[in-house]
């Protein structure tokens, strides 16, 4: 393999699932002959979510040992799995218990389902090409997969601002009017349109082809294309980096700091509706624990992106980047870190949220053929003092069932309960 072709390797290794970019910034191979666009007039591109350099060796390339290819089909087969399946049941318990319909909730179950997405619309697609080396899914899903992968990563980052503003909305201002449920759908409706707007240009942008690596060996591509000057890539990738990553994560730090500040003073004049001093306390340990759990979501979205957003941005700012030799070793593995996002919910919802881990265990006593087969509410998890009859699963005389009131969860018991 000739130098040109390994120059055009190394800089056009691509982002499966970066929310911002495809490819690094580098040589336009609309310049290199042995680019050859199909179904296409204009010609050029970089080559980029099929990629052209996985699986073709560059010399003493890590990835290309079989102990290093175990351990990444390994570790994308893990957060598949516990994506796909933590993910659905996030999204199954708050369409099963009616408790759970409420808007922080919908919010939540949006987040699921784009993570999901990621997990079944980008890893697997990212396995095969980073073991393999070419693009062997068509002209169709050159199109479509890029712009769904971007598309679902950005519909994250918008939800978790959603969240935070809309406690903050609650909590520092004193509102007792809560969102209305069409209101929430619409505003879930806006975070895809929005969202699809911000990944538009990877479906614009592209190109499906064929790449000569040398004579008689050819590989199939699937290349952005983007009009004008070769650093336009480059200026669209920052551009989705500062939207995608370090705004939101600026927005959301100031609604929490603020709500944690306002939270800290205890000073809630819509409380004094409550008749006794425990209530209020419940109410604030509650809000406090909520908040925990939801920063705690921001937090680990933000550490677990970071080192891929970095490396991004590096390679953007200086190209010698590239040159390294353990360059798509350690792009992979900041890839990997930034999927485990991808599965961290479900489990920080189970681990810190007692209504999330009543539905989760609900669940799973059901599929062991348990008690609570017939709820459709989680009436039957926990049993309180209180009048009326109890769900599926109360068995105390005088007692009602019902899930604890932790305000992340039941955000409908009234209007100051955020």
């Amino acid at each position: 393999m000739d130098d040109t072709n390994e120059t055009f390797l190394a800089t056009h290794w691509p982002f499966p699932c970066d929310p911002s970019i495809f490819e690094f910034p580098g040589k336009n191979p609309g310049d290199d002959p042995g680019i050859e666009p199909e179904n296409d007039p204009g010609g050029g591109g970089n080559p980029v979510g099929g990629d052209t350099s996985m699986g073709f060796p560059f010399p003493e390339d890590p990835i290309k040992m079989p102990s290093v290819q175990v351990v990444l089909i390994l570790a994308y087969s893990t957060i598949i799995v516990l994506g796909v399946l933590g993910n659905s049941l996030v999204i199954y318990v708050i369409y099963r218990f009616k408790t759970l319909r409420t808007v922080t909730n919908f919010f939540i179950a949006n987040l699921a389902v784009a993570d999901l997405l990621v997990n079944t619309l980008c890893l697997p697609f990212t396995l095969v090409y980073t073991l393999q080396g070419e693009w062997k899914f068509g002209g169709a899903l050159c199109f479509l997969l890029p712009y769904a992968q971007c598309l679902a990563v950005h519909v994250s980052t918008v939800t978790l601002n959603v969240i935070a503003l809309d406690r903050h909305r609650c909590i520092v201002y004193h509102l007792e009017t809560r969102m209305r449920k069409d209101v929430c759908f619409g505003v879930i409706a806006l975070t895809w349109v929005l969202s699809a707007i911000l990944a538009s240009p990877l479906a614009i942008f592209r190109e499906y082809g064929s790449f000569t690596l040398e004579p008689g060996h050819t590989i199939q591509v699937c290349t952005e294309k983007w009009p004008g000057k070769s650093t336009d890539g480059t200026v669209y990738s920052i551009s989705m980096l500062i939207l995608q990553y370090f705004l939101p994560l600026s927005i959301i730090s100031f609604a929490y700091a603020r709500i944690w500040s306002k939270l800290r003073a205890h000073v809630s004049p819509a409380e004094t509706v409550v008749s006794t001093s425990s209530a209020m306390s419940e109410r604030h340990r509650r809000r406090r624990k909520t908040t925990k759990m939801l920063v705690t979501m921001v937090v680990v979205f933000a550490v677990s992106w970071l080192p891929f957003h970095a490396f991004q941005l590096a390679t953007d700012i200086d190209s010698a980047v590239l040159d390294m030799q353990y360059f798509r070793l350690l792009y992979t593995i900041f890839h990997v870190v930034a999927m485990c996002s991808t599965f961290a919910n479900p489990l920080l919802y189970g681990w810190m949220n007692r209504n999330y881990r009543a539905a989760f265990l609900s669940v799973f006593k059901c599929c062991r053929g348990g008690e609570n087969r017939r709820g459709g509410r989680l009436d039957s998890i926990h049993p309180v003092g209180g009048a009326g009859g109890g769900g599926g699963g109360g068995r105390g005389r005088g007692k009602k069932i019902v899930i604890e009131t932790q305000d992340t969860v039941s955000t409908h018991l009234n209007a100051t309960d955020v």
